[in-house]
């Protein structure tokens, strides 16, 4: 008899509570099951089950035995679903939430070419600056850009960014280019209110880590205002490469104090803990991995 056999039928043994239920729940007859549990006995040299006629108990070391049973259990069915679930083609719907400014810059025009390649696929792409709950809120897969905190979702980094300093030319003529990060306390600021840094601008430059205390007179909670304003000369701001890297290319804004970095943020897919990821996720987190890692 293998290991594996023996294992199964200890475990129904003991969920049904009665050797003739645990037969016909496996399809075999009672003596074969209360002769494999037997086997299974002297094989180990302990008694796992005590037997009375009016019911089953485990004994001490047959509740440790049973235990790692359903680790290895779990873990072969775990691993043959896993297999089966990768040979299924990707179908239904998919309800993804992805951060405002960078859904509309650049996921948006990725979606037309993921439905191409899952014709099964259908999308529903709803985009929010907030942490929605996709438990609760019936998401599939989430897009987010930062740190991200312990939690028991899964994620994958897709790619990288890194929060930049910069301003207008025209503000840099009125206001003067700042030396040393300690001077933006004394400069007109525009500023990301879900900025996980707050006013608390934090950077590591030559002589090691630096923060200043800085003083928005813009707030917003939306990046594409803030550069907008900026690029009108509101003042300095500190935003993610893949937000303002069109504008320092044309020069409508220009990186100050490069020497000194901020912090680098990271952009992951994150979808529930589940036992088996469905095609669907897999496919679109291994889509964007692909398509986001050459563009950001």
């Amino acid at each position: 008899m293998d290991k594996y056999q023996e294992m199964r039928v200890f475990a129904a043994v003991v969920d049904a509570a009665s050797f003739v239920a645990a037969s016909e729940a496996l399809g075999l007859s009672k003596a074969a099951v209360s002769r494999t549990v037997s086997e299974l006995e002297h094989r180990l040299g302990v008694r796992l089950l005590h037997r009375t006629t009016r019911k089953l108990s485990l004994t001490p070391e047959g509740d440790v035995f049973l235990a790692r049973c359903r680790d290895i259990l779990s873990a072969i069915e775990a691993s043959e679903a896993e297999i089966s679930t990768r040979s299924v083609i990707a179908s239904g719907l998919l309800k993804v939430s992805v951060p405002v400014s960078f859904g509309l810059r650049h996921l948006a025009p990725l979606w037309s070419e993921f439905l191409d390649r899952h014709p099964q696929v259908t999308l529903d792409v709803q985009l929010a600056d907030r942490v929605v709950d996709l438990v609760d809120e019936g998401f599939d897969l989430a897009v987010r850009i930062g740190r991200l905190p312990d939690s028991s979702l899964v994620s994958r980094r897709l790619a990288s960014t890194r929060l930049v300093l910069c301003a207008a030319p025209g503000y840099l003529q009125r206001r003067g280019t700042p030396r040393h990060p300690s001077e933006l306390a004394q400069h007109q600021v525009v500023g990301y209110s879900l900025l996980s840094m707050g006013d608390l601008w934090q950077f590591t430059g030559p002589d090691g880590p630096v923060g200043v205390r800085v003083r928005p007179r813009l707030w917003s909670n939306n990046g594409d205002t803030c550069i907008a304003a900026a690029v009108q000369g509101a003042g300095i701001q500190l935003q993610p490469t893949f937000l303002v890297g069109p504008q320092l290319a044309s020069g409508e804004l220009v990186e100050i104090l490069p020497q000194y970095h901020s912090v680098e943020l990271g952009i992951y897919a994150v979808y529930p803990s589940r036992k088996f990821v469905l095609p669907k996720v897999r496919a679109v987190v291994d889509f964007l991995a692909d398509r986001l890692g050459q563009i950001v």
